[in-house]
């Protein structure tokens, strides 16, 4: 009996069917059985499944006539199925590397579960950041294996389909199978939420969800609309026979009627009956509406109190209210729209706020970098101030627990910008931003500069075009009151590249602190999170955006790399966060660690950088590790975007130019040999002068606090740091 069956229905993604199918077989865990399900025997979907059925022993391709739907598909793979626990993955998603091992290490530390959720990316198929809706949901959840009483929420349908692990047995027992129709997952999740009996959950990333341009098929008008609510009665119903406890009941109820009332304020779904699915919607309501049961608060305890009595009317007049607020929001978040700039103006009238500091990390992509790193500290060393993080709407479900945030363009956003005494951003806030007298702006940077930066990049004509105004720069510029650097070479370049009346804080990057203080246990961990197996060594391989090229190119084939450089070799794929993932290759020893969201732990994990020009081979360097450059066209980069220094001359560590020698300079070890160390040491001293662990204290000190320049903690000597130790290290210790 194989560990694992996964099913794979594939109707109407055949084109992205093999990437799919590639995902499960990569796996560094082979024990498993591959079930693609086709619609036909002679559709495109099962001539790519035959194909892989006759390389690869594991896949038995089932079939399920397109009529049955996505529910039917599933239940054709279950009775196919032969595992001790069974996964879904959609057509167009991707297994993620060291998921089954990950699973299958998890459900032996809690033997017999019947359920093992965990977490999943949600992606679009063409651009958009990756998010992980799971997250803060899983991370209250029980540490070991429980019953779900403990943890009331896990008994709905917040969780999808695909990336979780069912027990085969437990669904055999229970006779569980999918619905006919749509909403079947909303369904399914319900009926194994209210049957199982132990349950655990996996905090890690397993599944990729790609989700389609044109959205999902569930929120498209039409008749399908009113199905909805046959799936909400069917789990209803079961959990009336089952007896729940009166907070699971609740949780469920919750949780059915949030979908169901998201559809009901959107008529234009149903183009027909809207009013027949409101009235049997109530009647479902007082129905099954649990004892003891209170209604949320705000917008939508009103909802709910309209459709408890049925008021249609009452309802549809609230809708119509907040969708002219939402049409003011969007308006609000204009800050070229006059009434954005008429209450602007009216807060920037108000007193500063002096106790309020305002943070933000490459235009709002979530919480990072040194502005992270800053707001931690001053959590710690300035509790009285209170600090608000400025973030994008898509990523404001990705900010840790108890981090103040503002969405970017509401409201609040506007007032917190308006009364801020303390703005830190390691790019630059918006252009409409009043930089008022009594306020401090610390611009953070977000790496040492090794290409040319500000108005430098003014004689480059592919970069120049993509600056915008240089004018506009300089005026931001202008808002500056410090500007942080991690090295003297950046002091000199952001004097040249962003000429200002700014005081310059040699103090370190805040970020790499992190490099100085992680313990050795911190490595373990970080490396086990990105499924990197014992005993390999891991190769980060980071390559640096490229103004002259439209998209992410990895510049490497990093299949032939490991198998080239040698059989313990992995490579942890980093892209630039210009894109929202790496291209990983189908192997096992090829992590796409892109969308991990800090790239200090990427670094702690790895046992060397391989690296082209980014600026990562700078903080990298903190934690005296083999570096290796990869220079194939180091002259067409340095003549489109410009570069501060010889970098070949002035490596630190090995140059490769083409595959093959880079191949050679792991698999003969002068990665890590004399040379290697020599240029390192070198390198370090010219660049990080000023990471030493204690940078985010200095900031903080200095800028929050208001105390002189020589009260600040000196920089620790190069001499006398202790980086977090490599798992090579570990290995021999």
């Amino acid at each position: 009996m194989p560990r694992f069956s996964i099913i794979v229905p594939s109707h109407g993604v055949a084109g992205r069917l093999s990437q799919a199918l590639d995902s499960v077989l990569g796996q560094s865990f082979g024990d498993l059985e591959l079930i693609p399900v086709c619609d036909a025997p002679d559709s495109p979907a099962a001539a790519v499944a035959a194909a892989y059925a006759g390389r690869d022993s594991r896949v038995t391709p089932a079939h399920s006539p397109p009529s049955a739907g996505l529910g039917g598909a599933r239940n054709a793979g279950m009775r196919a199925a032969g595992g001790a626990y069974v996964l879904f993955l959609d057509g167009d998603d991707l297994l993620l590397p060291g998921a089954l091992a990950a699973l299958d290490a998890r459900l032996t530390e809690t033997a017999g579960v019947d359920v093992l959720y965990a977490e999943h990316e949600r992606t679009p198929w063409w651009e958009g950041e990756p998010a992980n809706p799971a997250a803060p949901l899983l991370a209250k959840a029980p540490k070991g294996a429980f019953a779900p009483d403990r943890f009331p929420e896990l008994t709905g349908v917040r969780l999808p389909v695909s990336g979780t692990a069912y027990r085969r047995a437990f669904l055999t027992g229970h006779e569980l199978l999918f619905s006919e129709g749509y909403f079947t997952d909303l369904g399914w999740s319900g009926l194994t939420g209210i049957a199982a009996g132990r349950i655990a959950v996996l905090r890690r990333v397993v599944a990729r969800h790609r989700s389609r341009r044109q959205g999902s098929r569930l929120n498209l008008p039409g008749p399908h609309q009113h199905t909805l609510l046959d799936q909400v009665e069917l789990v209803l119903t079961r959990a009336a026979v089952a007896g729940l406890s009166a907070e699971r009941a609740r949780a469920l109820f919750d949780q059915l009627f949030a979908h169901v009332l998201r559809t009901a304020s959107r008529p234009e779904r149903l183009p027909s009956a809207h009013r027949a699915f409101f009235r049997r919607a109530a009647r479902l309501y007082r129905k099954h509406r649990p004892a003891g049961h209170h209604v949320p608060a705000g917008s939508l305890g009103v909802q709910h109190r309209l459709l408890a009595t049925g008021a249609y009317t009452a309802f549809r007049a609230l809708r119509g209210a907040n969708r002219a607020v939402s049409r003011s929001a969007e308006r609000l978040a204009r800050p070229r729209m006059l009434r954005t700039r008429l209450r602007y103006a009216r807060d920037l009238r108000r007193p500063l706020d002096p106790q309020l500091a305002v943070f933000c990390a490459y235009w709002g992509r979530g919480y990072t970098c040194n502005p992270a790193a800053i707001h931690a500290k001053a959590r710690e060393l300035a509790p009285h101030i209170r600090s608000v993080f400025l973030v994008e709407a898509d990523q404001a479900h990705t900010m840790p627990e108890g981090v103040e945030h503002a969405v970017i363009g509401s409201r609040r956003y506007w007032e917190v910008l308006a009364r801020a005494t303390y703005l830190v951003n390691n790019a630059n806030f918006a252009e409409g931003v009043v930089k008022r007298p009594g306020s401090v702006h610390l611009q953070t940077q977000h790496g040492t500069p090794l290409k040319t930066m500000g108005v430098d990049q003014s004689t480059y004509p592919v970069v120049a075009a993509r600056s915008g105004s240089f004018t506009k720069l300089l005026g931001r510029v202008d808002r500056w009151d410090f500007n942080l650097s991690s090295n003297s070479h950046s002091t000199q370049m952001w004097e040249r590249a962003f000429p200002g009346s700014y005081e310059h804080l040699e103090y370190g990057y805040p970020r790499n602190d992190v490099f100085c203080t992680a313990t050795a246990a911190d490595v373990v961990r970080v490396r086990r999170e990105l499924g990197v197996p014992d005993g390999a060594t891991a190769v980060l391989y980071a390559p640096t955006h490229r103004d002259h090229h439209t998209g992410f190119e990895a510049g490497l084939d990093l299949e032939a790399f490991c198998e080239a450089a040698g059989e313990d070799v992995v490579v942890l794929l980093r892209a630039h966060y210009f894109y929202d993932r790496g291209r990983p290759a189908g192997s096992g020893r090829v992590i796409d660690v892109t969308a991990h969201r800090s790239s200090e732990d990427v670094c702690l994990a790895a046992d060397a950088l391989v690296t082209d020009y980014s600026s990562i081979m700078f903080d990298y360097a903190n934690l005296d590790r083999p570096i290796v450059v990869y220079a194939d066209d180091w002259e067409v980069y340095r003549e489109t975007r410009g570069v501060y220094f010889d970098l070949p001359a002035e490596p630190p560590g090995p140059v490769a130019r083409t595959p093959g020698e880079l191949a050679r300079v792991f698999r003969d070890g002068s990665w890590a040999g004399p040379r290697s160390t020599a240029l390192r040491a070198a390198f370090r001293e010219r660049f990080c002068q000023f990471d030493d662990g204690r940078a985010a204290e200095r900031v903080v000190r200095r800028v929050l606090l208001g105390e002189p320049p020589e009260a600040i903690p000196p920089v620790v000597p190069l001499a006398e740091r202790v980086p977090a130790p490599a798992a090579a290290t570990l290995v021999r210790s």
